[in-house]
């Protein structure tokens, strides 16, 4: 299973210089860059814990590229995304956000399926390796 989440997600795994030109595009609009890593790739789970503070006053790629190396050092089996913030009209919008490390294995999910009164059915789904991590 391949975890499609945000831009480039149908695309092959970008490269470190892939990576680099990106991060570089975003610096170069003006947006500020943040790195986020998680265990549980949910499509609900908006809420990845954060590699730091957003990166407001880089304009460099290089000091975004070293944070996300230190991101994949300590979390090598993680996801871990980058983020790309516009706040020019005053409030923050994600303008870009990628994923630039996936765990070996990708668990995939699992479908859980709820019998209701009468003859209702809820449906499900959760992280497989979220599920025996905790």
């Amino acid at each position: 299973m391949h975890i499609t989440q945000g831009t480039f997600s149908f695309l092959p795994d970008l490269t470190r210089a892939q990576v680099a030109a990106q991060v570089q595009y975003c610096l170069e609009q003006g947006w500020a860059v943040s790195v986020e890593h998680t265990d549980d790739p949910h499509p609900r789970n908006t809420y990845w814990e954060m590699w730091g503070p957003p990166m407001f006053d880089l304009r460099d790629a290089a000091g975004v590229m070293g944070e996300i190396d230190a991101c994949r050092a300590a979390f090598p089996g993680e996801y871990v995304r980058v983020n790309a913030f516009d706040s020019t009209r005053g409030w923050e919008t994600v303008r870009l956000s990628f994923i630039v490390q996936r765990p070996e294995k990708e668990e995939g999910f699992r479908l859980t399926r709820q019998e209701g009164a009468g003859r209702m059915q809820r449906y499900g789904f959760s992280y497989r390796a979220a599920d025996t991590a905790r």
